[in-house]
C-alpha cells in the first residue's frame, strides 16, 4: 500500500489526553499498511499565548523573530504526538517544517510553499516510522524560519501528500464533515457526501472555515483526494475531489455567510481622474484583499466605485487610501459597516439559469435589502445588513431545498 497523511489540529491536539486518543486513528492507518504522515498544528492556545508575550516585549516585533517563536507552537504538538504514538508500540519521529524539506519564499507570517523535498521523509518509511511533522512553517532560501499563516497545517499536509504521491490526504477537524451551510446557525443543514474542489473553493471563500482556501486550491492543481473527517466521532466525512455525483439534483449545494463586512466608496470629480487599475493596484501592493468591486458612472453624477473589505483590514485600507489620495486622484472616501455577505454556491448553476433571479425574489419577499452582488459560474453573493445575515441564510437554505440533500 502507498502512504496517507493525517491532519490534526484544533480540538484534537489540545491537550496530551486528546493526542493520546487522536493517536489511535493514526495507528489503526498504519495497522492497515500505510506509509503515513501527521502534521500537526499549534495545540490550543499556544500561538495566542506566544503572540501576546511577543507583544509584551516590542509594540514594532520583528516579524523573522516571531515566525522563529511561533513555529515553536505546532513543534510542541508534534513531538508530543511521536511520543504518544512511541508509548503504543510504535515508531515514530518528528520532523519539524524545514527538517521535512518544506522550501517556502521569504514572507513571514504568511510565507507560500515552493517545494518539498520529501527525501528524509521517504527515508523513515523505510525504516518502517511514523512521520510527525510540525505543520504551518518552513525555511526560506537564506535558512531562515518561516511561518505559513492561516490554513497553514491543511495546506503543508496536502503538500507533503502531493510530493509523496500519497493516496489521500484526511483533514481531522472539530465537524464530522462539510455541511449544505453551517449547522450552528441553520438547523435544517445537511452533511454531504462528496463536494468538488471548485465548490469547496467558493465555500472556503465564502465564510465557510473548515478548510482554508490555499489548501483547496493545492489539492485542486495536484488532484489529491481529500476527506474532511471529525476527530471525536468516528463517522463517514465528506470527500473533496473533482467531479462529484449530484445529490438529489440540487443546483444549489452550500449556503454560507460571513459577519463583518465593511463596504468602501471612493469617489471621483471627473471620470478621466478614476483609474480602477491604479486603485486596485495600490490595494493589492499593500496585501488588502478587496471583495465585491461595483462602479457607478452615470451622466450628471460624479464616478463612484465601491468595494467590500474585512473588517481587519479596514484600518489599513483606510491608511493606504489616505496615503495615495494624490497620486489616485480620488475626491473622497466614504465607508458603511454593519454589513455581511451570503452566498449560494453550487457547480450546477453553471447549466441552470434563473438560479440568481430565484434568489432575489426569496430575499424580496423576506424584506432583506442586497446592497452588493457579485457572481461566478458556481457561486452568487449578495451584502445584506448584519442583522439579516442569518435570517437570509435560513431564507435560501430553504429555497433551494438543501434540508433535502442526501448526507452520509
Amino acid at each position: 500500500m502507498g502512504s496517507i497523511v493525517l491532519k490534526f489540529g484544533g480540538p484534537a491536539t489540545a491537550s496530551t489526553e486528546r493526542i493520546q486518543e487522536v493517536a489511535k486513528k493514526v495507528i489503526a492507518e498504519k495497522n492497515r499498511g500505510f506509509d503515513v504522515v501527521v502534521v500537526t498544528a499549534a495545540m490550543g492556545r499556544t500561538t495566542k499565548d506566544l503572540t501576546r508575550m511577543a507583544r509584551e516585549l516590542s509594540d514594532d516585533v520583528s516579524k523573522r523573530e516571531l515566525d522563529v517563536l511561533l513555529s515553536t507552537s505546532s513543534q510542541l504538538t508534534s513531538a508530543l504526538f511521536a511520543m504518544a504514538l512511541m508509548e503504543s508500540g510504535y515508531d515514530a519521529v518528528s520532523l519539524t517544517g524545514w527538517q521535512a524539506g518544506v522550501q517556502t519564499d521569504a514572507v513571514h507570517h504568511n510565507a507560500r510553499i515552493e517545494n518539498i523535498d520529501v527525501k528524509r521523509i521517504e527515508e523513515h518509511f523505510i525504516q518502517g516510522k511514523i512521520v510527525v511533522v510540525a505543520g504551518e512553517q518552513g525555511i526560506d532560501e537564506e535558512q531562515n524560519i518561516t511561518t505559513l499563516g492561516k490554513g497553514g497545517a491543511e495546506t503543508t499536509a496536502i503538500a507533503i501528500a502531493a510530493a509523496l504521491k500519497s493516496e489521500r490526504v484526511d483533514i481531522y477537524t472539530n465537524v464530522d464533515g462539510v455541511y449544505t451551510a453551517d449547522p450552528s446557525y441553520i438547523p435544517a443543514a445537511q452533511k454531504l457526501k462528496e463536494i468538488s474542489y471548485d465548490e469547496m473553493l467558493e465555500l472556503s471563500n465564502l465564510g465557510s472555515h473548515i478548510l482554508h482556501p490555499r489548501a483547496v486550491e493545492l489539492a485542486k492543481k495536484f488532484q489529491m483526494p481529500v476527506i474532511i473527517r471529525s476527530s471525536v466521532m468516528d463517522v463517514e466525512g465528506t470527500i473533496l475531489k473533482e467531479e462529484v455525483e449530484m445529490e438529489k439534483n440540487l443546483i444549489v449545494r452550500g449556503v454560507a455567510f460571513e459577519s463583518d463586512i465593511i463596504r468602501l466608496t471612493v469617489g471621483y470629480d471627473a471620470y478621466s481622474d478614476a483609474s480602477l487599475a491604479d486603485m486596485f493596484t495600490t490595494l493589492a501592493e499593500n496585501h488588502i484583499n478587496v471583495d465585491i468591486i461595483v462602479q457607478a458612472i452615470i451622466d450628471g453624477v460624479k464616478p463612484s466605485v465601491s468595494f467590500s473589505i474585512m473588517k481587519d483590514e479596514f484600518a489599513e485600507t483606510l491608511r493606504v487610501l489616505e496615503d495615495s489620495k494624490l497620486s489616485l486622484g480620488f475626491s473622497f472616501a466614504d465607508f458603511e459597516v454593519g454589513l455581511s455577505k451570503v452566498s449560494i454556491i453550487g457547480s450546477g448553476m453553471a447549466s441552470n439559469p434563473g438560479v440568481a433571479a430565484r434568489m432575489f425574489d426569496r430575499l424580496r419577499r423576506e424584506d432583506i435589502p442586497v446592497k452588493m452582488v457579485s457572481t461566478s459560474e458556481i457561486k452568487v453573493s449578495v451584502v445584506v445588513l448584519q442583522d439579516d445575515m442569518i435570517r437570509a441564510a435560513n431564507a435560501l437554505h430553504e429555497e433551494f431545498n438543501l434540508e433535502e440533500a442526501l448526507h452520509a
